[in-house]
């Protein structure tokens, strides 16, 4: 199996996470992704190639232009204005309640202000690298995905930083840009068919939700810790069906606690039926290992042998797919739980 890497993704290198009211080492940093690296490079069912450069183009055909501007400057108008630091992370969130009844006044001028406008949570810190590293993961996710138009009936991308918590116009979740909705909306767009970006990671993708809620040509369908209780709390219910000509092109499967590989399983099943009256030309996977039983922020149950079944059972939809790298924590066994999972899709 063709396994897209760059190591551009050291780029982006977080020193503290701000979660929980707690402030220590981060969860999502670079030793994931090198992990994953060292363990697919180890077994010759995988070809690693690197990512050709897709330029902001299509990015700025999902995202908020103005998004793509202040990442590429914030972290260093942040340094400017405030003097030396590593990771930058908003002392104000914007929310439209703090302006009520006076109407909008748009993105405000000063720094700090400006990443309370354009972020929406505290665990995703800006860092010197960070826009490269972004830049890069969406081209990784891009060549994955021409690879497979191209004729590959599979193929992973491992893409970091992660993307589905990314919304249109908001960074967040450890997400900066949607690397699956940008690859699903170029298929879309260029192609006139449709796509169906299936999400496994064990926290809702609202960003994904977000960017194709009223859109008929690219389905969602996300299983996930059940937000009465999982981050991101807001979305990712099992009501948000989609809305205007979206209408029935999302599917939430909330799961309860401690969901095992069985459990799970089924769930995926009912997913499959979904998919299959949808009818799309290609098959999007944001794949989240932090289902495993012992990852440190999440509470479901699945194991490596889950993992392997979890794949084998995607490979059957008989799709052309493209798996692109979301979330998982526990860095010991990340490794071998994506190869498992890549091993059971046919790698």
């Amino acid at each position: 199996m063709k396994v897209v890497y760059t190591s551009a993704h050291l780029g982006h290198d977080p020193k503290t996470g701000n979660e929980q009211s707690r402030i220590g080492p981060a969860f999502e940093h670079i030793g994931r992704a090198e992990a994953i690296r060292a363990t697919l490079q180890g077994d010759d069912r995988f070809d690693f190639c690197a990512p050709t450069n897709w330029g902001t183009a299509p990015i700025e055909a999902v995202h908020d232009p103005g998004l793509v501007r202040f990442l590429s400057v914030g972290w260093r108008e942040y340094k400017k204005v405030v003097g030396p630091t590593a990771d930058v992370t908003p002392d104000v969130f914007y929310r439209p309640a703090l302006r009520a009844g006076m109407g909008e006044r748009g993105e405000p001028a000063s720094i700090n202000g400006r990443l309370g406008w354009w972020c929406f949570e505290t665990t995703t810190p800006l860092t010197e690298g960070t826009f490269d590293a972004s830049l890069a993961a969406v081209d990784t996710a891009l060549t994955t995905t021409r690879m497979v138009l191209d004729g590959e009936s599979a193929a992973y991308g491992l893409c970091r930083p992660p993307g589905h918590h990314a919304t249109t116009s908001m960074y967040g979740g450890y997400c900066f840009f949607n690397n699956a909705a940008v690859a699903a909306h170029h298929v879309a767009s260029t192609t006139g068919t449709k796509v169906t970006v299936l999400d496994v990671d064990y926290h809702h993708g609202n960003g994904t939700q977000e960017i194709f809620y009223g859109r008929d040509d690219v389905q969602y369908v996300s299983l996930h810790g059940d937000p009465v209780r999982a981050y991101p709390y807001n979305i990712g219910y099992a009501d948000e069906t989609g809305t205007g000509r979206g209408l029935g092109s999302n599917l939430n499967l909330p799961l309860p606690i401690r969901t095992d590989d069985d459990a799970y399983l089924a769930a995926l099943r009912h997913a499959f039926e979904a998919i299959q009256r949808f009818g799309p030309s290609l098959l999007i996977v944001s794949l989240g290992l932090d289902t495993f039983i012992t990852d440190p922020i999440s509470d479901l149950a699945l194991t490596a042998d889950g993992f392997q079944r979890c794949g084998a059972a995607v490979a059957e939809l008989g799709l052309p797919t493209v798996v692109l790298q979301e979330g998982g924590y526990d860095v010991d066994a990340l490794g071998d739980n994506v190869r498992r999972w890549l091993v059971g899709l046919g790698a």
